[in-house]
């Protein structure tokens, strides 16, 4: 059977000016990070699971990718009455 790989750009973070300082969403006390490297690993402490990222440096915005394997069904053959096949 074949698979399909979805991927979802979920935003963790944003870019908080001037420099390299990144505040996580997902965190209520809005701690800064002094650099990208630990906002990565406070986002990884907070969830505990391993991920790809993807940067958007003109945006200053931090994604997590998630990625789910999908199966895709083969189409199934189409069927004619007028020839029989029911």
């Amino acid at each position: 059977m074949a698979t399909e790989v979805k991927e979802e750009l979920v935003l963790i973070a944003k870019r908080r000016p001037p420099g390299d300082c990144w505040v996580l969403l997902s965190d209520p006390t809005q701690w800064v990070y002094t650099s990208l490297t630990e906002a990565l690993e406070g986002y990884f402490q907070e969830t505990q699971q391993p991920c790809d990222f993807r940067l958007s440096p003109i945006k200053g915005e931090l994604y997590a990718i998630a990625t789910t394997i999908a199966e895709i069904k083969p189409i199934p053959p189409k069927k004619f009455n007028m020839y029989g096949d029911y």
